[in-house]
């Protein structure tokens, strides 16, 4: 269990920080860019939750904040060469699928998309969408921290998954999709 008596340590003051093996990056390493990223994602799907009220998917989404604070700490966690270690708290291929199996169960009941869909239609809608947006951007910062350092494979299909489960629960926000607002190519012509 982390305990944290103080929050503050100096050790930052240099502009690094500390990785959970005890080396130390730069502030602005790609590794550190995601794992921030994830953090900024975490907080949007906070607000998101506040945004639902008292929606039965919002529980859901707190499961998810619990998942992503793992993430970061695999993220957070350097793979050496060889073997992982045994103790390395790592994204496992059973949260991608419960993702899965959360997107085809709502997305059953949604109606069809027929156009591109914009961010909005209810605040808690909009709320999603733009954690949907913010997951979208630490994908991204993950995949290109994967080019310079070994991350685990399921934490980067977590946050593939992640965001589309963040569409599809948008979309069932937004009364099963009857409330997107569709995108009209050319609309402003």
């Amino acid at each position: 269990m982390v305990k944290l008596n103080k929050i503050y340590t100096r050790t930052g003051d240099d502009g690094t920080t500390g990785l959970v093996d005890g080396s130390r990056l730069p502030k602005y390493a790609p590794r550190m860019q995601a794992v921030g990223d994830v953090d900024e994602a975490n907080s949007a799907i906070g607000l998101a939750i506040v945004a639902m009220g008292d929606r039965h998917e919002a529980a859901w989404l707190t499961v998810i904040q619990n998942d992503l604070f793992d993430l970061g700490a695999d993220l957070a966690t350097p793979i050496p060469d060889g073997a992982d270690e045994p103790w390395a708290l790592r994204i496992i291929a059973s949260q991608v699928t419960r993702l899965e199996q959360q997107i085809d169960a709502m997305n059953d009941d949604l109606t069809p998309l027929d156009s591109f869909i914009l961010p909005g239609g209810s605040p808690a809608a909009a709320a999603i969408h733009l954690a949907r947006a913010i997951t979208r951007r630490a994908e991204r910062s993950a995949t290109a921290a994967a080019v310079e350092v070994a991350l685990n494979r399921q934490a980067l299909a977590y946050l593939n998954r992640l965001s589309d489960l963040l569409f599809v629960l948008a979309r069932r926000v937004n009364d099963n999709g009857a409330g997107d607002v569709k995108w009209v190519p050319g609309a402003s012509r």
